[in-house]
């Protein structure tokens, strides 16, 4: 019995000990974002399903100042001036409108991208691993209402040196995976406003639907 209790006591400090370590890099990462007024990103995105043989890659880019961000992913574009949303669908000449506190919690943009991490998850240190020649720490993240989204995992690769995020890998569960790797990361770029603007006159003869 006294075996028992020590190697539960034993597991149970080892996988708090991970938890505190993965949380402590999540941290300082969020600070890291927290401290910058704007930033720029560009990204690779790749969706694989081995099931249904598909393997697509996009690229997109994205410019965030505070609450408001204007992204590209592909030919689609998103808008946010922090109080409403434009989904901007190529393909479909159609214009998705959303309150920016209602957006799909699944729907990944520039602002969610760099901060996904801070709510809605349980973390758990992976390991220490590399992506080409740079040091990286994975990080797992698990959702708490996991009946309510078609993901079941998050991978989060930080790099070690930098404390900057470096690749995010969402596994759905149907089986894709989705890819999004960080190419390009700059820090407080001066960004004009009008870039948060949506101005209907540069889409014509898009529909636009009120979500």
């Amino acid at each position: 019995m006294k075996f028992l209790l020590a190697l539960f006591t034993l597991i149970s400090f080892s996988t708090f000990a991970q938890d505190a370590k993965s949380q402590a890099i999540l941290d300082k990462l969020s600070k890291k974002m927290k401290d910058q007024s704007s930033f720029y990103i560009e990204f690779s995105v790749n969706i694989k399903n081995s099931a249904t043989g598909t393997d697509q890659n996009e690229t997109g880019k994205g410019w965030v100042e505070g609450d408001k961000f204007y992204g590209s992913f592909g030919d689609n574009t998103m808008i946010s001036n922090g109080t409403k949303t434009w989904i901007v669908i190529k393909e479909e000449k159609t214009v998705y409108v959303t309150d920016a506190d209602d957006e799909d919690d699944e729907m990944i943009n520039p602002k969610k991208l760099m901060s996904l991490w801070e709510s809605g998850f349980k973390n758990k240190y992976g390991k220490e691993t590399t992506i080409g020649s740079e040091a990286v720490d994975l990080i797992y993240l698990y959702p708490k209402s996991p009946g309510s989204v078609d993901y079941h995992t998050i991978k989060l690769y930080v790099s070690k040196s930098s404390g900057e995020l470096r690749k995010v890998v969402l596994r759905m569960k149907d089986g894709t995976d989705m890819t999004y790797k960080l190419t390009k990361f700059t820090t407080n770029p001066t960004i004009d406003s009008s870039k948060f603007v949506y101005d209907s006159r540069k889409y014509p003869g898009y529909t636009e639907i009120d979500g």
